[in-house]
């Protein structure tokens, strides 16, 4: 994020709600976008500052020419302010008078210049941007990383090689988490090196990365941070040794899996899955006991990984975990293994009150391509489909406090594509009409943006090719189209 003042903003002007509750990128109406252009030439400072802010939210472009003649501002906080909403407009003309201020008296200002203009994702930025480099001030080095980390070229990650010995922690950071965009043996030999780092954030970096490239040169090294005192960094390494999967790293993990925190439990219980060890599927079938529940159900996606037929009746069971994230956990499961004898149960399922189970449930049945969920799924396909265009809030959870969640937003792209398998092996005119129906009413915007898919659909990074269009074109039968016309 970029840096923000430390100091209190007055009241917004009268359009500034209205552009807090807009989704960013809609054309803001012509009164509030006036009277926030007009706020700009406010005499008070506050008032130019939150005004400035304001148009951000709104993501105008119109607004463009004036923001980019208020970054000559006299009040710092106003020209930080400008150079953050110049940034989420993202207008390429706006590039120039943002290298400009990179050279601002005010760190903030230079902080803020450096990430808009990483937000602008121009190369021709990078030369400006390197000179932030050897900034004194902590901030505006960081941003300048995560700016030239957003760039991506190789000359902007070459600058950030020499930010690996940054006194500041946090820069060191930022440095690695951009150079592991774009992994070359130069680049991952120094994150090596970055797991030996006294910073621990730096650390935890450094093993994501290796974990996520299978680096197995680094086990050794990730095996001897797990023997630290401590629990900070061990979710981390663990995850990053069930990544990588040597099998040198199964007595560490199944050690860990008896640990007394159980955050810790939780991650070697996962890494055991990820590996699909033969030997962790004990250690899994008995966390399905765990006094945590975010043990109970890592343990159960775990089994899903390398469990058996004879675990229908443990997943099953746990079905009726008083905790969502255990039931959500054996829900995927069952798919996971095929066990189609659980589909009666997991119809049940798509009732659950938490929407994480539900949308379990939902690709479970798509997975296990069970005909008898047909009807339910259609009447999901119509329920959900204002909510295929926005994630809906964090959920609920009894007394075991609340789950956040965007299983709301996932449910609607998840129940597409379940239908799609369901009518892949017995086509039936009515999933191919409500499936036609539903895509013809979206937008092309909604159509073509990232689909959401359910956890074991899900890689970790956006897939852009992945969209919801995409999404139907799979699940409508081939000529659906030409039927219709």
């Amino acid at each position: 994020m970029p840096a923000r003042p430390r100091r209190s903003v007055p009241a917004a002007p009268p359009a500034a709600g209205a552009a807090k509750r807009r989704r960013a990128g809609a054309p803001a109406p012509a009164d509030d976008l006036g009277r926030l252009l007009r706020a700009l030439h406010d005499p008070v400072p506050g008032v130019r500052q939150t005004a400035a802010v304001a148009l951000g939210l709104l993501a105008d472009p119109r607004a463009g020419g004036s923001l980019i003649a208020a970054l000559s501002d006299p009040s710092p906080p106003v020209r930080a302010a400008v150079a953050e909403a110049l940034g989420t407009l993202g207008r390429a003309e706006s590039r120039i008078d943002l290298e400009r201020v990179l050279a601002d008296p005010e760190p903030l200002v230079r902080a803020n210049a450096a990430f808009a203009l990483g937000a602008l994702g121009d190369a021709r930025s990078v030369p400006p941007l390197a000179s932030l480099l050897d900034d004194p001030i902590e901030p505006v080095r960081r941003l300048a990383a995560v700016a030239l980390g957003r760039i991506g070229t190789d000359a902007a990650l070459a600058l950030l090689e020499g930010l690996l010995a940054d006194p500041s922690d946090r820069v060191r950071r930022e440095a690695i988490v951009a150079l592991g965009r774009e992994m070359t043996p130069v680049r991952r030999l120094a994150i090596r090196r970055a797991l030996d780092d006294p910073a621990r954030r730096v650390r935890v970096a450094a093993a994501v990365l290796l974990g996520r490239c299978r680096d197995t040169e680094s086990v050794p090294t990730l095996l001897r941070l797990l023997e630290r005192p401590g629990t900070w960094e061990k979710p981390a390494v663990l995850v990053a040794l069930g990544l990588i999967g040597d099998p040198s790293a199964l007595p560490a993990l199944l050690a860990a899996a008896e640990h007394p925190a159980s955050w810790v439990r939780v991650c070697a219980v996962h890494a055991l899955g990820t590996m699909r060890a033969p030997a962790g599927a004990p250690v899994a079938r008995a966390h399905l006991a765990d006094p945590a529940w975010s043990v109970r159900g890592a343990a159960a996606v775990a089994l899903g990984a390398v469990g058996t037929a004879d675990d229908l009746g443990r997943l099953l069971a746990l079905l009726d975990d008083r905790h969502p994230w255990a039931r959500r956990g054996a829900a995927y499961a069952l798919g996971q293994l095929g066990l189609a004898e659980a589909a009666p149960r997991l119809r049940e399922s798509l009732l659950d009150r938490s929407a994480e189970v539900r949308l379990a449930a939902v690709w479970s049945l798509g997975r296990l391509e069970d005909d008898g969920a047909r009807d339910a799924l259609l009447e999901l396909l119509r329920e959900r489909l204002p909510l295929g265009r926005t994630p809906g809030p964090p959920e609920a959870v009894d007394d075991a406090g609340a789950l956040a969640s965007d299983a709301e937003g996932r449910l609607f792209d998840a129940t597409v594509q379940a239908l799609g398998r369901l009518g892949r092996t017995a086509p039936d005119a009515r999933v191919a009409r409500a499936l036609k129906d539903a895509r013809d009413a979206m937008s092309d915007d909604e159509l073509d943006r990232p689909a959401r898919l359910p956890m074991p659909e899900a890689t970790g990074a956006t897939d852009a090719a992945l969209t919801v269009r995409t999404l139907f074109d799979g699940a409508l039968p081939s000529g659906a189209d030409a039927e219709d016309d």
